[in-house]
């Protein structure tokens, strides 16, 4: 077995939207860098997700410097979006718990609203340091997180994804493997494990950084979706679901929560701390 070693490194810069693979990131107290600070929300104010709107997959939002983007997605023009002056907050639902949030403008409105087919709109979160806290109950005081699902960072290793692929073309949906790593969404992957290895880590290092393993991630309908063309399977929530089962939830992949900024880079050690 090889030393484990960060494989890859994934930011969403619009939470639902596809990933962009760096070479490196800065890790921030509520994740890395430029990583889910945009959210899409319908005309209710509650966020969007893959898990009722799969065809987010499709579109694709590339960073600007100073936090703007530039979403583009088929048949819409790009549309450049500047982070918005945050002289005014709206009140947005993350899973039902309200989150302040900047709107953007109308444009980044109206090219929403014609790519999804309905009323959407565009917000950026200004100050994620106090905006939303990580759940209490696996949280130390003072944890923010971004419009991440619930965690700062979420970290998968290449030796688990093999593993379940293998359970996968065992299976009666074996024809709709093997599955790439983008179905999990994650933001660092690391290589040069066990499988399913992380389900014993509680701390770890990644080059500079030090990460508290805060409770392994449990996987819903996204998943499901192929981020490529947003079409939906049963698989990996199927072969899930029969191997990897804890505590009422289907778990792939483990949250993470930084102990201090830095930097990781692809390439870094990963060593196991405790």
């Amino acid at each position: 077995m090889s030393t484990p070693a960060l494989r890859s490194v994934h930011v969403h810069p619009v939470k639902a939207m596809r990933a962009l693979t760096l070479p490196e990131a800065e890790v921030q107290p509520w994740g890395l860098a430029g990583d889910r600070r945009w959210t899409v929300v319908d005309a209710a104010g509650r966020v969007v997700t893959q898990r009722r709107h799969p065809r987010t997959a499709l579109a694709t939002a590339e960073r600007l410097p100073g936090g703007g983007i530039v979403l583009s997605a088929p048949g819409r023009p790009p549309l450049t979006v500047e982070v918005p002056h945050p002289s005014a907050t709206v009140t947005v639902d993350v899973f039902d718990k309200p989150v302040e949030a900047v709107p953007a403008g109308p444009d980044a409105a109206a090219w929403l609203s014609a790519f999804l087919e309905g009323d959407f709109r565009l917000v950026h979160m200004d100050a994620p340091e106090h905006r939303r806290p990580v759940d209490p109950v696996y949280a130390l005081p003072g944890e923010t997180v971004s419009f991440a699902d619930a965690y700062p960072l979420l970290v998968t290793t290449t030796a688990s994804l093999d593993a379940l692929n293998s359970l996968i073309a065992l299976g009666d949906r074996a024809e709709e493997g093997p599955l790439p790593m983008s179905r999990f969404r994650p933001n660092l992957v690391v290589e040069g494990t066990e499988p399913w290895a992380e389900d014993s880590w509680t701390r770890i290092g990644v080059g500079e950084v030090t990460f508290r393993v805060a409770r392994a991630s449990g996987r819903c309908v996204v998943t499901t979706t192929d981020q490529l063309t947003g079409a939906r399977g049963k698989e990996p929530l199927r072969t899930l679901a029969r191997h990897r089962q804890r505590d009422g939830r289907l778990v792939f992949g483990q949250n993470l929560v930084p102990e201090h900024p830095g930097t990781v880079r692809v390439g870094d050690a990963v060593k196991i701390l405790d």
